[in-house]
């Protein structure tokens, strides 16, 4: 059964789409995608590069040369070292899949009503007045 931990509070995203915590020693970042919330290991599985560093980008989707379309706006990540994308939702590699991904982690929101009911899950600092964000390991 996956451990669950709080790590930040959703305020803390108020003016980022990302923010790097740690859970047990291992970095993790965590993405904002207007309502939704992923996360992955903060490892690039090329070469080690910091995905929290990576750009967000559109999918290009193309049927034929000179014409081309973006789609899945800021769902793909960008590693900053050499380029290497990946899906947000599935840490699978964009010219790879299959073969290569980056190592998703489950990341959920509590409401501050719902913090009576989460029985051994791990509060660190965190205040209960305000909706927490939780990744699961």
């Amino acid at each position: 059964m996956a451990e669950k931990h709080v790590v930040a509070k959703v305020a803390d995203f108020a003016d980022t789409d990302r923010k790097l915590v740690e859970v047990k020693g291992r970095p993790i970042v965590i993405f904002k995608l207007g309502e939704e919330w992923f996360g992955m290991l903060n490892r690039c599985p090329h070469q080690g590069g910091s995905l929290c560093a990576g750009h967000l980008i559109s999918q290009v989707d193309s049927d034929r040369p000179g014409d081309y379309r973006l789609s899945r706006r800021g769902e793909i990540l960008r590693c900053p070292w050499h380029g290497w994308e990946f899906d947000i939702r599935t840490g699978e590699a964009c010219a790879r899949p299959g073969k290569f991904r980056a190592r998703p982690v489950g990341v959920s929101v509590l409401s501050a009503d719902d913090t009576e009911t989460v029985g051994d899950l791990e509060l660190y600092d965190v205040s209960t007045e305000a909706d927490l964000v939780v990744v699961e390991l």
